[in-house]
């Protein structure tokens, strides 16, 4: 497996952020069962839908972070609330921001190869990743560090490398006439998902790199 560059490489992973503030740590947890479609389908927009990524060397040190595309996906709304949804990543898609590598000897666009790759995302066996939604409810009081605005608590079953863990974190939903969004900010732990770039716990190349992924949602879907 591929060692090159593991100080810069500090980022695999799915999302976003500002570069200081932790998100909410989701929840994961065994697969579940995907909630039913209820009310009207609204189809997302995949224009003007993304998926962000942060990650980072232990320490907080260089972080990296980019955008996924959304290619295909759906909300179900019924009385005015968000019943059910998924949606489908391209993993292909991935990109590294330019202004994550600050380093003269380092190019963003070999992160990016590298991320693609077997030592990562695997892009050419598990071209896409998707999102279903097992769950919505009220956002309990209290919530730390959600995305502005947070509204209501989202379940919801996560797969990556053709693994699927079900994942919990607070999210700020709007229903408008004919539309609704859905947005939300926390940390992933990568291991969960089997995303491993050293041999084993005592590989350098793998205690170098944080475990945690920042994971951004921000998803619109519009009636067709």
């Amino acid at each position: 497996m591929k060692k090159i560059g593991v100080i810069a490489l500090a980022s695999l992973g799915l999302l976003l952020a500002s570069c200081g503030d932790k998100k909410e740590a989701a929840t994961a947890g065994q697969e579940q069962s995907v909630a039913e479609k209820q009310g009207e389908v609204l189809t997302v927009d995949t224009a003007a839908s993304k998926v962000n990524w942060k990650a980072f060397h232990k320490g907080g040190f260089a972080p990296r972070w980019g955008t996924l595309s959304v290619s295909t996906g759906e909300l179900s709304v019924a009385d005015n609330q968000l019943a059910s949804g998924e949606f489908v990543i391209d993993m292909k898609s991935i990109k590294v921001d330019p202004a994550s590598v600050t380093e003269k000897d380092k190019k963003y666009t070999d992160l990016e190869g590298h991320l693609k790759n077997a030592d990562f995302f695997n892009v050419e066996k598990f071209p896409t990743a998707d999102f279903k939604i097992t769950k919505v409810e009220d956002l309990a009081a209290g919530a730390q560090n959600a995305v502005e605005g947070a509204n209501k608590t989202v379940s919801g079953n996560l797969t990556l490398l053709g693994k699927t863990m079900n994942v919990t974190f607070p999210a700020k939903v709007e229903i408008v006439e004919k539309s609704a969004t859905l947005k939300a900010q926390f940390t992933v732990n990568r291991a969960d998902w089997g995303i491993k770039f050293g041999t084993d716990e005592t590989d350098p190349a793998e205690w170098m790199i944080s475990k945690d992924i920042e994971i951004g949602i921000d998803v619109k879907a519009d009636k067709k």
